[in-house]
């Protein structure tokens, strides 16, 4: 965008210089010709001004900051279209002489304690009062917060701004999301919305860049940087600075959380916090209101170039002007002289205001006259309409068109463009949008692959190789599945790989008969079997070994598959041992070792007792669980 210092906006404002240029608008110092007072002007740049969207953006600013009454934002005093001279879409402020938090950071590196904390507060405090009015900033970071020569802490740049009273918002374009990424919310980077949870997480991390003299985050890009704030918590501050406070680190972590559920609600809470830890940090202090200026060091000025310096100095000494008696008769005379010249003038004037009264009534009124079309990108075909007819336009839907940006039914293009001309009862053309170009991924699972190919084919989608993998439930040749899934919503031009059963898997297995039933169920796990095992008395086979297994006499069998195993324990009898003469306790544990089931008989008063006498006798063959009598005295 051209400068454009000197230039005099809606006939009031007398822009003196460039203060600021940014990508969607210019900042200007100007003089307010009707009060007579500095102030600063917001200029959109031409080529935005044709576009409703950024349009709706620059005026919501306006609205969201003059909403506000607040000593710590900037104020806003007007707001316009420029309708003589220069096209311009406008934006009236009081004028900040001072610095960003930026340029202080810049200058110290990082701040003291006491310091972050005292600029911290002014800055909760007006996005508390912007939050209790539903008001969300959703661009805080330290170039949007100024700090004027007496010392008052300001917020500035609501264009981004949201809430009830200040109307609907956009998503955030992705100009912003690339100017502004480290301190955009994860939310915000994900989704595209933004709460008063957001502006905490965005104060949080200017707390963490004032407290450290650092970033959270850096990368070789601002994607890798968006990345970093989605999947990773910012790091303790006390692993940066050691003296920082505990209390002080875990608020600015809660605040930073990934989880918007896991920060304060809004600034206020944070603001209480906040103090709460002041207090304690210095108890006699008593806490900064947001009435009070901060003692603010002056930033060290870059020198005036030379060139410039002679230029002003010029420039004063040409207004000193010494006009004598003998110099103002020679200009009298001038004037005399000059009577003619000035008599001609007139009579040219007056031709051309004549001319130019016909032009503009042949313009405006008579066969030359043309409409002004009104911006309707991004609106619907009816309200096009809504607004097109009362003018006398007609409009004609040219095309239809993909675009990844504007959604289903919405306006993309319009010839002639907002703010063109076009004759009277002319025709607008309107190419609409048919949302971003998707297609389904059919369902595939169970055909055939030439089959699968075949219904991929009638998409613009590309076909990629085929995966074979064993499986139960799909005959072997035909597809289970394919990436991405049946189902899915996907870009033209996509690759949608097929995945072909093998059929099941088969295992060689072998025979465990009389092998160890421990070794048997390991071997068959590992081989991806599912073993289920019995157990029974055999007269034959030792305790502990595979009787005999199902399936047995194949050679493979499906992985997966059940095999069972009966293994043996053992022989079902036993012999009745010799416990003659042993203490009745180890008895009685003998027997019960050998499954059978003592009852005891005592005789006399000894206090240690032994075994006098067994029934069955010694060396008698019995069933396991049978019932053996001793008698002990």
């Amino acid at each position: 965008m051209s400068d454009l210092s000197g230039e005099l906006i809606d006939g009031r404002y007398q822009l003196t210089r460039q203060v600021a240029n940014g990508g969607m608008a210019s900042v200007y110092e100007a003089i307010d010709t009707r009060l007579d007072r500095k102030v600063a002007v917001k200029i959109m740049h031409p080529h935005l001004a044709q576009d409703e969207a950024f349009v709706n953006r620059f005026i919501r600013e306006a609205k969201a900051a003059a909403a506000l009454s607040h000593p710590n934002v900037v104020a806003v005093q007007d707001q316009g279209w420029n309708q003589n001279g220069v096209p311009a879409v406008f934006i009236v402020m009081e004028l900040i002489e001072g610095h960003t938090l930026r340029d202080y950071l810049n200058e110290r590196g990082r701040f003291e304690i006491k310091d972050a904390i005292n600029y911290l507060t002014p800055i909760l405090s007006a996005l508390s009062a912007a939050h209790d009015l539903g008001i969300v900033h959703r661009d805080i970071k330290p170039e949007n917060i100024l700090i004027s020569k007496e010392g008052r802490v300001k917020i500035a740049d609501f264009g981004l701004a949201r809430g009830e009273i200040i109307g609907s918002t956009m998503t955030v374009e992705s100009s912003v999301i690339l100017g502004s990424v480290s301190y955009l919310s994860p939310e915000q980077v994900q989704r595209g919305v933004a709460d008063s949870r957001s502006d905490v997480y965005a104060v949080g991390i200017v707390a963490f860049e004032m407290l450290t003299g650092e970033k959270p985050f850096l990368g070789d890009s601002p994607i890798q940087i968006a990345y970093m704030h989605v999947n990773q918590e910012i790091p303790s501050l006390r692993t940066k600075r050691r003296e920082i406070p505990r209390t002080l680190d875990e608020l600015i972590m809660k605040a930073s959380n990934r989880d918007p559920d896991q920060r304060p609600r809004n600034a206020g809470e944070f603001l209480k916090a906040l103090e709460a830890i002041q207090h304690e940090i210095d108890p006699k202090t008593n806490q900064m209101k947001l009435a009070l200026d901060l003692p603010v060091e002056p930033i060290k000025e870059k020198p005036r170039p030379k060139a410039t310096k002679e230029i002003v100095e010029e420039e004063e000494k040409s207004i000193e002007i010494i006009e004598t008696s003998q110099e103002i008769k020679k200009l009298r005379e001038k004037k005399k002289r000059a009577s003619k010249r000035v008599r001609r003038n007139r009579k040219v004037a007056l031709f051309l205001a004549v001319a130019l009264g016909i032009g503009g009534w042949y313009t405006l009124v008579g066969p030359g006259s043309r409409v002004v079309v009104p911006s309707i990108v991004g609106g619907t075909y009816d309200e096009a309409l809504s607004t097109l007819n009362p003018l006398g336009l007609t409009t004609v839907i040219i095309e239809k068109r993909f675009d990844e940006d504007i959604s289903t039914g919405a306006i993309i293009e319009s010839d002639p463009p907002g703010g063109g001309r076009i004759a009277a009862g002319g025709e607008v053309k309107l190419i609409i949008s048919k949302g971003p170009e998707r297609y389904t991924i059919p369902t595939l699972k169970g055909l055939t692959p030439k089959a699968a190919r075949a219904a991929i084919g009638k998409y613009p989608l590309v076909i990629g190789a085929n995966t074979e993998v064993f499986n139960r439930d799909i005959p072997q040749g035909y597809v289970i599945t394919s990436d991405p899934v049946s189902g899915t919503q996907v870009k033209r031009d996509t690759t949608v790989s097929i995945v072909v059963s093998k059929g099941i898997e088969t295992v060689a297995l072998a025979s465990y008969a009389g092998k160890s039933g421990e070794q048997a169920l390991n071997e068959l796990t590992d081989l991806g079997f599912s073993v289920e095992s019995t157990y029974a008395f055999d007269e034959k086979v030792l305790s502990g070994a595979v009787i005999s297994q199902k399936p047995t006499g194949v050679d493979v069998a499906p992985k997966g598959a059940v095999v069972t195993l009966i293994i043996s324990k053992g022989s079902q009898y036993v012999f009745i041992p010799n416990v003659f003469s042993i203490e009745q306790v180890k008895a009685t544990q003998v027997l019960q070792d050998l499954e059978l089931k003592v009852v005891v008989k005592k005789l006399g008063s000894k206090k240690t007792k032994q075994v006098t006498n067994i029934v069955p006798k010694v060396g008698s063959k019995v069933k396991r669980g049978s019932t053996v009598t001793i008698t002990v005295g």
